[in-house]
């Protein structure tokens, strides 16, 4: 035999569970967290390639030092370091070769955009106004609606002129003139 109940469980058992759950989702199981240490700062790193992983350095070959990147101004000035003898991010390409680059690419986006919304919008006025063969089509179609509506027109008064002849008409001017016959 099975020593698991069968029939309807108890609610205390899932409470039971649910305590245990609840106190273990408290209980940590990491060691204690400790701040990180201070970063090092930028003058320690001799080497380009040490130097520019860091985000928060810029390493000048003109000087050989590695020195924090000046987050107030933009573009390092200057006195820093020439633009061409900076690196930032990767050695092999300098801080105006990264500029020049970026504003390119940037430009790039921004004129394929301005063409693209300006194609759109030419596109859609093309297809707005019809053309030579669309109006004739359309002319050609509202001329082939008035003659059958002529058509229909000319049928109803034959109709109801051999209606009348037969006396299956009403007229108009006596409602009941149908039951005076009868």
């Amino acid at each position: 035999m099975s020593s698991f109940p069968t029939g309807r469980q108890t609610p205390s058992i899932w409470v039971l569970c649910g305590a245990v759950v609840l106190c273990l989702s408290f209980v940590s199981f990491g060691e204690c967290q400790t701040s990180p240490p201070p970063p090092l700062p930028c003058s320690t790193f001799k080497k380009c390639d040490t130097c520019v992983p860091h985000a928060k350095c810029l390493w000048c070959f003109s000087t050989n030092n590695c020195t924090e990147y000046p987050v107030t101004w933009l573009l390092p000035p200057a006195s820093l370091c020439q633009l061409a003898e900076a690196r930032w991010g990767v050695c092999w390409l300098n801080f105006e070769a990264l500029i020049i680059t970026l504003a390119v690419i940037g430009g790039v986006i921004i004129i394929s955009i301005v063409a693209c919304c300006c194609c759109c919008c030419c596109c859609k006025k093309r297809r707005s106004r019809p053309d030579g063969d669309d109006e004739r089509f359309i002319r050609r179609r509202e001329e082939i609606k008035q003659r059958a509506e002529e058509r229909n027109v000319e049928r109803k008064a034959r109709h109801d002129q051999i209606r009348k002849k037969y006396g299956l008409m009403t007229d108009p001017d006596h409602p009941y003139s149908k039951f005076e016959n009868e």
